[in-house]
This record gives structure tokens, C-alpha cells and sequence, in this order.
């Protein structure tokens, strides 16, 4: 009983002096607290299918900043995964009767391998070169989704997938746990040794590869997890829906998910995540006015754009919080000395 309080007063004091010192954590936890409890105040169905997809591209939009915001390899094509995955888990589900638990886990490697075949030809490409190439792979995809109807289903799709849940609320908390889990696994990843050779390769593959690392290795890597994740998104889309169409590989969608994460603050993960949660459910609200939605949508984030270049949510972080210039950790701006070297913040 004792080591139970012990390990309990260390988990408290852990989460006082590493949580509570810094909004932006205290920012997440409400925002985590707040999704998990939202269905016992409110189960109207509308606002728990915005919240379902909000969730799931969420982890879309989080896999191509993996790939884009902190390799710099400039996707433009991301769909391609997500499109590739939703029509290998509804295929396979279909066909072959898979239940959703291991077709979603099949699709998501099927956007692995996808991303090893788009990442080899790419790893010579650089900017805009590289960006038309991932822009040609999911065009080329949906040609082949409708030169073989009788297989893929052509324009009308596969339909009749088996649902994640008979449960709307069920639906609901396994898109939001998902969601919670993969963001933070994908956030652990760029905090890591990995994560520090992607910033490096962004900013200076030259330098990186005469430290004696191997680039390629590492660009082939972040394809593949960003494939898997994205993968992972579009399986659940897939069941979610019920259905995989064309619409899964439209160059919409690869152009959105570009707009949201740069919206929310690109080579951050948590920043593409906000950006999804704030216009996907604001481009629902607009509808209620169709003729100014896309003006009223496209002028906010022009505007958010020009005056937050790096994003909506490190615009705020870097409003509320100071950066120490010694030790790096971060403080609320109130503080006038850093909370870990007392070196001072002014």
C-alpha cells in the first residue's frame, strides 16, 4: 500500500511541476478532458459525426506534417495514402470478409508499402520537382480505380463495408482514442533521435549527410510512417463511412490537408491537429451561408497566413510562453527567470 502512495504522490508531483507550470499543456489536457467527456452532456448525432471526422482527418493531416513539416519533402499528394488504405481495408472486408480489426492494420501497411514506392523515385527530388511527383501518384491511382470497375468499383466505389461499431457514441470514442493514441505516438517519434535527424535533413540534408548519416534511409523512413499513419486514417475512414470512392484520391483532399496543417502551425504535430479541429467543424458552420462560405473560409486563413507565418498555434504558444535562450525549456511569458537554470527571460 505504501509504494501505491508513493508512486502516486510521484505521478502528482510530476504532473504539478511538468503540466500545470506551462498553459499550452494545461491547454491540451482541457482539450483531452473535454473530447473524452463531451458524450455525457451531449450525444446530439450531428455533432458527434463532425467530431468523428474532425478525429480522423486529424491523424491525416498529423502523418503528412511527419512526412512534409519535418523532412521537408514537400508532399503534395498525401491522398494517396489515405486513399490507398481506405480501398485495400474495404476491399479486403468486402471480398474476402476481414473484420474491420485487421483490415484496417492491412490498409495502413498497404500505405507503407505505397509509401516505399512513391519514396525511391522521389528521393532525387527536390521542391517543386518533388511536389508535382507526389502530386501524379494518386491521379494515377484513381485512373486505375476506373479502368478496372468490376474490381474497385469505379465511380460508385466499394460499398457494404462492415462498421466499427452499431453505436454512434462508439463510433465516436474509438475515431477520438484513436486519434489521442497515433498523435502522440507520431509527436513521441519527432521528439526522438529520429525525429532530431528529420529537422536536421530539413534544414541541411548537405551537412547531414557529411555528419554520416545516411539521408535516404532516414527520407525512406519518414514516407513509411507517414504512409502508415495516414493509413491507419483512411481504414477507418473507409468504416466509418461504409464506402470507398474516388473522392478518397482527389487532389482536394491532398491540398486540404496542406491548408490545415500549415493553417495550424506546420513540424509540430499538435499544431495540423488544432488546425483540423478548428476549420473542419468551422467549414460545417458555414454552410448555414453557402454563397460566402468559401470567401468567409478562404479570407481567414489568407489573413491567418500573412500575419501568423508560422501557424496559428505557435502564434499563440509564443504569445503565452517564453523560450529560455540557455537551456531551451519553455516557461509562461510572466516568469522573468527560467524556471529550470534561473537564466533570465527578458
Amino acid at each position: 500500500m505504501g509504494i501505491i502512495w508513493f508512486h502516486i504522490r510521484k505521478a502528482f508531483t510530476l504532473f504539478r511541476s511538468e503540466v500545470l507550470v506551462l498553459p499550452s499543456r494545461v491547454a491540451v489536457l482541457v482539450f483531452v478532458v473535454a473530447l473524452l467527456v463531451l458524450p455525457v452532456f451531449t450525444q446530439d448525432p450531428y455533432l458527434l459525426r463532425v467530431l468523428i471526422f474532425t478525429s480522423v482527418f486529424a491523424i491525416f493531416a498529423a502523418s503528412w506534417d511527419l512526412l512534409s513539416g519535418f523532412t521537408g519533402q514537400m508532399n503534395f499528394g498525401h491522398a494517396l495514402f489515405f486513399g490507398v488504405a481506405a480501398y485495400t481495408s474495404g476491399l479486403i472486408n468486402v471480398h474476402f470478409k476481414v473484420p474491420y480489426f485487421l483490415s484496417i492494420p492491412v490498409g495502413a501497411f498497404a500505405g507503407v508499402l505505397t509509401g516505399l514506392i512513391v519514396g525511391i523515385p522521389c528521393l532525387r527530388l527536390r521542391g517543386t520537382y518533388l511536389a508535382l511527383t507526389t502530386l501524379a501518384f494518386p491521379i494515377i491511382l484513381m485512373g486505375l480505380v476506373f479502368s478496372f470497375p468490376d474490381v474497385t468499383g469505379g465511380e460508385l466505389g466499394v460499398m457494404g463495408l462492415e462498421t466499427l461499431a452499431r453505436s454512434r457514441i462508439h463510433v465516436y470514442y474509438a475515431s477520438v482514442i484513436s486519434m489521442l493514441v497515433l498523435t502522440s505516438i507520431m509527436w513521441k517519434i519527432t521528439d526522438s533521435n529520429t525525429g532530431i535527424l528529420f529537422h536536421a535533413i530539413r534544414e541541411d540534408e548537405l551537412a547531414v549527410r557529411a555528419g554520416g548519416i545516411n539521408t535516404t534511409r532516414y527520407k525512406l523512413l519518414a514516407f513509411c510512417l507517414s504512409g502508415f499513419f495516414a493509413g491507419i486514417a483512411g481504414g477507418l475512414y473507409a468504416h466509418i463511412m461504409r464506402t470507398v470512392g474516388p473522392s478518397t484520391l482527389e487532389v482536394s483532399l491532398s491540398f486540404q490537408v496542406i491548408i490545415w496543417s500549415i493553417f495550424g502551425g506546420i513540424a509540430s504535430i499538435y499544431g495540423p491537429v488544432a488546425g483540423v479541429f478548428i476549420l473542419f467543424p468551422l467549414a460545417e458552420v458555414l454552410r448555414a451561408f453557402p454563397k460566402y462560405r468559401m470567401l468567409i473560409f478562404a479570407i481567414l486563413v489568407l489573413l491567418t497566413l500573412i500575419f501568423m507565418p508560422q501557424g496559428l498555434i505557435p502564434w499563440i504558444r509564443d504569445k503565452i510562453e517564453k523560450e529560455c535562450p540557455r537551456c531551451k525549456v519553455r516557461s509562461i511569458a510572466t516568469r522573468k527567470t527560467c524556471r529550470i537554470c534561473a537564466a533570465s527571460l527578458d
